[in-house]
């Protein structure tokens, strides 16, 4: 782990930390030294997560935090914010990771519309807004990591209101990182995590045995922490089913949408198919 702001003494905090690719990474940081508070919805979950964490922790409870914290809400999310800073005076990561995907349709109730985009989008809006500028104050190295997804760049049909708050977050990353390198004095980077298949409570589906295509959140976190020590900001992750060849192939498909005045998502257009399965087989553009 090679970025300056991993290190022992250092303090990190996780939304979405008490399961998945959260407490993955929450435990990856606690064994590297740094002090962890996962945020999360669920006193048990929480719990049975802080006690996990703990155990890896060189200080041990007196290293971790648990905050229960509705991301979508605004002011728990600046509550939890001066909790941290309060308690342990510094943050150094901030790993804004909660998400939801209870499924939605493009006429679907209103209520569930405004749920996801709480917490997907809002909730990574939320994290930045209370954490960030006080970040930059420190004028110390510091490293914030944004859970998209793939969904939110090729945006394929059957979920709008998920594909919606993907897409923000990766425009609200990328605007963030112009921000980041732009301000003098700043050492804080930006990064954009774009997980692939990995079996989480988001992802399992009634499943208990993880499919053979997909990772698990330990192979993700590790894969991100190599990228981000890399330099990436794009952190594109394979999976057991795609390839990064793959991935790349699909996202400039759906580029060219525009760029060849393609019908929208024409990737699942009947007149488009033979086109796309074409590209893919050749490899290229």
């Amino acid at each position: 782990m090679s970025h300056p702001a991993i290190k022992p003494g250092n303090t990190a905090v996780i939304t979405g930390g008490a399961a998945g690719i959260g407490l993955a990474a929450a435990m990856a940081f606690a064994k590297a030294g740094l002090r962890v508070c996962i945020a999360d919805l669920g006193e048990a979950r929480l719990a049975k997560a802080a006690r996990g964490i703990a155990e890896v922790a060189p200080g041990g409870a007196r290293d971790v935090m648990a905050a229960e914290t509705d991301v979508g809400r605004h002011e728990e999310v600046q509550a939890l914010a001066d909790r941290v800073m309060g308690e342990w005076g510094h943050l150094h990561v901030l790993m804004n990771n909660a998400g939801i995907q209870p499924g939605s349709a493009m006429f679907g109730p209103r209520q569930s519309w405004e749920r996801v985009l709480d917490v997907n989008l809002w909730g990574v809006i939320n994290g930045v807004q209370a954490f960030v500028p006080r970040m930059i104050g420190q004028g110390s190295p510091g490293l914030v990591i944004n859970t998209g997804s793939k969904q939110g760049i090729t945006t394929p049909p059957g979920d709008p209101a998920y594909n919606i708050s993907k897409a923000g977050v990766k425009v609200m990353t990328e605007a963030l990182a112009h921000e980041l390198r732009n301000t003098e004095g700043c050492q804080i980077t930006a990064h954009l995590l774009i997980p692939g298949f990995v079996f989480t409570e988001l992802t399992a589906k009634g499943r208990t045995e993880k499919p053979a295509g997909a990772w698990t959140p330990e192979q993700t976190v590790g894969f991100m922490l190599e990228r981000i020590s890399a330099g990436d900001f794009y952190i594109l992750c394979p999976d057991n089913e795609a390839t990064r060849a793959l991935d790349e192939k699909r996202i400039l498909w759906a580029a060219g949408d525009i760029v060849e005045n393609r019908p929208p998502l024409s990737r699942w257009h009947k007149d488009h198919g033979e086109a796309f399965a074409s590209f893919v087989s050749r490899g290229g553009r």
